[in-house]
C-alpha cells in the first residue's frame, strides 16, 4: 500500500455517508474554493458538498493499486449535473486522485460548452497555482506526455507548485477517443488513481449493437479506454437512466451503484408543470398539427398565441431592466423541412408585427394587434404578480419584437449556432433533435412543440423537456404548448421517473449492490423505456386491472415451497378469520374463511414481499404486482384488503400440465356456469379492493403426486390499482 501524499484538510466530513461506502473522503481546499466561487445559495452548496462526498465514498479509494468500478449518478433534466461532477472532480483532487477524465458531447458545440464550463468553474484560466493540468481532446505528443508524466510524479512535499492533477476533457467521437487511448497507452499508469466521468452517459456510450453480439464504435473505444486505466471509477451522469439500468449485468458499463442528485429549491420539473394547477401547459389543437401527407399551409393560431405571450414577457423583462434572458423554443419535428416552415412563419410574423407596431395608434391593424396582445397580457397576469401596466408593456413591445433574434438549429446547417446570451436578451430558437440534449437555452419561457411521441422512447421524450430547470423566479412567464399525445406522455413520465427514483432510493438504503436491484418499474404501455438496440435481454410488459395474479408453478423449488408454507402459516396466525357468506348448499371445499379490513401495508410488507417464486412466468408477473401494490400504497397508505383461506385451509387437489404448470388453480362455478350455489373461485373477493386467496394444494401429474402441502397465493387487483409496468429478469 502506497503512502498518502499530504494535502491541506479544511473540513472533516460528517458521519452520514452511505452504509456501503468503500472509504471516507475529506473536504480540502479545492472543494472549499469551488463552493466559495459558485453563485448558488448556501443550501445548494451544502447539497453539492454532501452528494459529492457520498458519490466519491462509493468510488474506489485513491490509494488502491488497481481495479475498476462503475457508478450511476441520476439527476433531473436541466438540474445541475455539471455542477455536481465538477464538485466530485474537485473532491477527487482533494483526496489524491491523479487523473480526471470527462467524456462529454457528441457534437463540437456541446463538447465545447461542457469543457468551457468545467474550466470556468474550477477557475483554470485565472488561477496561477497550476495544480490542474488541463487538456482538451489531447493527442499523443511529446510535450503532452511530458506534462502528464510530470504531474503524475509531482508531490506536495517537493518545492514548487506541489501535487498536480491531470484533467482531460474529450469529445465522444471515435477520433478523439482513439487519440486519448494512444496517449494513455504511452504513459506509465502504474499507481495512477482516476475518475472517468461520462456526461449524458445513456446517449452515445452504450453498445448500439448489443443485440447482434457486436460492439459499436464509440462503445468499443470507451471499453478500450477503461482497460488502459488500471485504477478508476467510471461515473455515468444522466437524467434518463433507463438504458443503463436495462443493459446486461455483465456489460462493462452496467453500474454497480447508483446515487440520486437532489435539485435546488428553485428547480421546476415535471411535477410543477404537469401535476400542479398552474395553467402553464397549453394544448395544440389537432388541426394545427401538420403531417407529412397533410402539411400546414399557414401559421397556426396557437403558434401566434405562444409568440404573443413570449413577446409580452420580453417587453416586461425590458421594462424591468433586461436582466438575464428570455428564450422561446419551437420544436416541430426531427425533420429539417418543418423547421424551415416554422422558422419562416416566425420570421414573417415578427416582421409583420414590427411593421404594424410602428403605425399610428389609430391604425386599425395596430388596434387589432394591440387587442390580441392585451389578451396575452391578461393571460400572464393570472400567473405573474405585479406586472407593469398594459400601456407600459405596449410601449416596450416594439423594441421587444425588433431586438429578438431568431435562430434555426438543424443538422443540415452543419455546426449548430449557439445563441449569444451575453450580448442578446431575447431569442426564438427553431429546431429539432439538436435541441434535445445539452443545447443551452437560457431563460426559456415559452415552448411550442407540435410533434408527437415519435418512437415513444421514454428517455428521448424526457430529454426534449428543455423547459425544466431553475425557473422558480420567472415560472409565471412560462408556457408549454404540446399536442395531446405527448402531453399525456409527459404526465405519465412524471410518475415513471418518481417510481424509478423511489425504487433506487429504497435499494440504496439496503446497502446491497445495484446489480441485485430488481429490474422492474412503472412505465406506461404507450412508451418504450429506451431504444431497443442497446438492450440484449428482453423485458416483459404487463399490468393488472380487475383481474387475478395466479401462480403457475409455486411448487418448482422444494426450498421455496417450505419457505412459503412457513411464511403463510405465520401470517395467518396473526389474523382474525370468520366464515364467508354464501349459499347454504355449498360443499365444504366451497366454504372459505375470510379476514376483512386487513392493512394492505402489513400484507405487502409481511406477506407479499417475502413470497418466493422461481420460474420466470411467475416471478415476472409477481414483480409487476408488487410494483402496483407499492404504487397504490404511496397514494393510499391506509388502504385495506381481504384475505381468504380457500376451502377453510383444507387441501385441494390440482393437476399439472406436461410443462409442470397448474392447469387451473381456481374452482369453477356450481352447479353450472351461472353459479347459483357457488359462483366460482374467481368471484370470491373480486370487488373494489385488493383480495388475497390462500390455496393449500396437492399437485399431481399423470396420476402421480408431484408436490403436497403447497401454498399458492392468488391476488385480485381492482381497477383502482391499475398501472402498467416493465420487468426484466437478469441472470
Amino acid at each position: 500500500m502506497r503512502t498518502a501524499e499530504p494535502h491541506d484538510i479544511v473540513e472533516i466530513v460528517p458521519d452520514n455517508l452511505p452504509s456501503d461506502r468503500l472509504w471516507t473522503p475529506t473536504i480540502g481546499n479545492e472543494v472549499h474554493s469551488l463552493l466559495e466561487h459558485l453563485s448558488v445559495p448556501e443550501h445548494s452548496k451544502e447539497s453539492l458538498r454532501s452528494e459529492a462526498l457520498s458519490i466519491l465514498s462509493r468510488c474506489l479509494p485513491p490509494l488502491e493499486v488497481e481495479g475498476r468500478r462503475t457508478g450511476l449518478i441520476i439527476g433531473y433534466i436541466q438540474s445541475g449535473k455539471t455542477m455536481s461532477f465538477t464538485t466530485v472532480a474537485a473532491l477527487a483532487r482533494d483526496n489524491g486522485y491523479r487523473l480526471v477524465i470527462l467524456l462529454s458531447g457528441m457534437k463540437v458545440n456541446l463538447f465545447t460548452q461542457s469543457a468551457d464550463r468545467i474550466e470556468k468553474d474550477l477557475r483554470l484560466a485565472e488561477r496561477m497555482d497550476r495544480k490542474w493540468q488541463f487538456f482538451k481532446n489531447p493527442r499523443n505528443r511529446p510535450e503532452v506526455r511530458q506534462r502528464i508524466e510530470a504531474a503524475f510524479r509531482s508531490r506536495d512535499d517537493v518545492p514548487g507548485t506541489g501535487r498536480k492533477t491531470v484533467l482531460i476533457t474529450v469529445m465522444k467521437n471515435r477520433t478523439h477517443l482513439d487519440n486519448l487511448s494512444a496517449l494513455l497507452a504511452s504513459l506509465d499508469m502504474e499507481g495512477v488513481s482516476a475518475l472517468i466521468i461520462d456526461d449524458e452517459a445513456d446517449q452515445a456510450s452504450l453498445n448500439n449493437l448489443a443485440r447482434t453480439g457486436n460492439e459499436s464504435a464509440t462503445y468499443s473505444r470507451i471499453v478500450r479506454l477503461r482497460q488502459l486505466v488500471r485504477h478508476h471509477t467510471f461515473l455515468q451522469y444522466t437524467a434518463t437512466p433507463q438504458a443503463l439500468l436495462l443493459i446486461n449485468l455483465i456489460d462493462m458499463l452496467s453500474p454497480e451503484f447508483a446515487e440520486l442528485l437532489t435539485p435546488g429549491t428553485n428547480y421546476t420539473g415535471g411535477r410543477i408543470f404537469f401535476e400542479r394547477d398552474f395553467s402553464l401547459i397549453r394544448r395544440i389543437p389537432p388541426d394545427e398539427i401538420g403531417t407529412r401527407d397533410e402539411p400546414l399551409m399557414e401559421v397556426p393560431d396557437s403558434l401566434l398565441e405562444a409568440m404573443r405571450l413570449f413577446y409580452v414577457g420580453v417587453a416586461v423583462g425590458l421594462l424591468q431592466g433586461g436582466l438575464g434572458n428570455r428564450t422561446m423554443m419551437v420544436h416541430p419535428s426531427r425533420e429539417t423541412m418543418p423547421h424551415s416552415n416554422y422558422s419562416q412563419w416566425v420570421r414573417e410574423t415578427r416582421r409583420n408585427w414590427e411593421r404594424i407596431l410602428s403605425q399610428p395608434v389609430d391604425d386599425l391593424d395596430r388596434q387589432e394587434l394591440v387587442r390580441d396582445f392585451e389578451a396575452a397580457y391578461q393571460d400572464l397576469a393570472r400567473t405573474v404578480d405585479d406586472l407593469p401596466s398594459f400601456d407600459d408593456v405596449i410601449g416596450a413591445l416594439a423594441p421587444a419584437v425588433q431586438e429578438t433574434i431568431i435562430i434555426e438549429v438543424n443538422a443540415a446547417g452543419g455546426r449548430s449556432s449557439q445563441p449569444d446570451f451575453r450580448q442578446v436578451y431575447a431569442h426564438i430558437i427553431v429546431g429539432g433533435e439538436m435541441l434535445n440534449r445539452g443545447y443551452t437555452l437560457e431563460g426559456l419561457t415559452v415552448t411550442y412543440m407540435p410533434r408527437g411521441c415519435g418512437m415513444g422512447n421514454a428517455d428521448t421524450i424526457q430529454q426534449r423537456a428543455r423547459w425544466f430547470g431553475y425557473k422558480a423566479g420567472y415560472l409565471g412567464f412560462c408556457r408549454v404548448y404540446l399536442e395531446d399525445e405527448i402531453l399525456d406522455a409527459y404526465r405519465q413520465y412524471v410518475e415513471h421517473e418518481d417510481n424509478v427514483r423511489s425504487l433506487l432510493s429504497d435499494h440504496r438504503a439496503t446497502g446491497r449492490p445495484l446489480r441485485e436491484w430488481r429490474r422492474a418499474f412503472i412505465l406506461s404501455s404507450r412508451m418504450r423505456p429506451t431504444r431497443d438496440n442497446v438492450i440484449a435481454q428482453e423485458y416483459v410488459r404487463g399490468g393488472f386491472s380487475d383481474n387475478w395474479f395466479d401462480p403457475h408453478t409455486p411448487h418448482d423449488s422444494p426450498e421455496a415451497v417450505a419457505d412459503n408454507r412457513r411464511l403463510v402459516q405465520d401470517f395467518v396466525s396473526r389474523l382474525a378469520f370468520h366464515p364467508d357468506e354464501g349459499h347454504s348448499d355449498r360443499t365444504d371445499s366451497q366454504r372459505h374463511l375470510v379476514a376483512s379490513e386487513v392493512s394492505l401495508r402489513m400484507v405487502h410488507e409481511e406477506l407479499l414481499t417475502k413470497l418466493h417464486f422461481t420460474r420466470p412466468s411467475d416471478t415476472t408477473r409477481f414483480n409487476g404486482l408488487l410494483l402496483q401494490v407499492q404504487r397504490y400504497l404511496e397514494r393510499e397508505p391506509d388502504a385495506t384488503c381481504s384475505v381468504y383461506q380457500m376451502s377453510s385451509g383444507s387441501t385441494r387437489e390440482r393437476g399439472l400440465s406436461e410443462q409442470g404448470a397448474i392447469l387451473n388453480l381456481f374452482q369453477g362455478p356450481h352447479p353450472d356456469t351461472a353459479g347459483a350455489i357457488y359462483p366460482g373461485d374467481r368471484r370470491i373477493g373480486n370487488g373494489p379492493t385488493l383480495s388475497i386467496q390462500l390455496h393449500t394444494l396437492l399437485l399431481r401429474q399423470n396420476g402421480v403426486t408431484v408436490a403436497e402441502n403447497v401454498l399458492a397465493v392468488a391476488v385480485w387487483v381492482p381497477r383502482v390499482m391499475a398501472a402498467d409496468w416493465l420487468v426484466q429478469e437478469q441472470e
